[in-house]
């Protein structure tokens, strides 16, 4: 998860979409939780959370992030991917592409977010690994398990 998921649960509920996706992120990290999947944090996403000035919002998003069993750290290869998806001028924001050369590097099953920019600026960079908003996830985990 990104840090748009992380953010999710603690952002203004009025609209549907968003309470869904809260909804959705919040069953993926209780299923997290339970060692049913794995949350993967990273070096990049703790500088990312670090930026964060609502110190009480920071607070709720560091609860959720303590459920990260695994810590990716950015190495030469994910540099070196980085460094490509820049090039590819596709669009991604600095630390959209950092958090996407990490979970290709490191081989994650998928990447969740909620900005939608991002999904469409990753389409066709990772065929292995779908840049994605959690409810579809969620959903197509479901069938795939019905």
């Amino acid at each position: 998860m990104d840090l748009c998921c992380l953010n999710r649960p603690f952002d203004d509920q009025a609209q549907d979409r968003v309470r869904l996706e809260s909804e959705a992120i919040l069953y993926i990290l209780s299923c997290c939780e339970s060692g049913d999947w794995e949350l993967v944090g990273s070096d990049v996403l703790e500088i990312e959370m670090a930026r964060t000035r609502d110190l009480d919002k920071l607070a709720k998003i560091r609860d959720l992030y303590s459920l990260a069993n695994h810590r990716l750290t950015v190495n030469d290869d994910v540099v070196r991917r980085f460094d490509i998806l820049q090039r590819q001028g596709i669009g991604l924001k600095e630390f959209d592409c950092l958090h996407l050369a990490l979970a290709e590097t490191y081989h994650c099953n998928v990447l969740l977010t909620t900005d939608d920019n991002f999904i469409a600026a990753a389409q066709g960079t990772a065929p292995d690994m779908p840049v994605t908003e959690p409810i579809s996830w969620l959903l197509g985990m479901e069938a795939k398990y019905d």
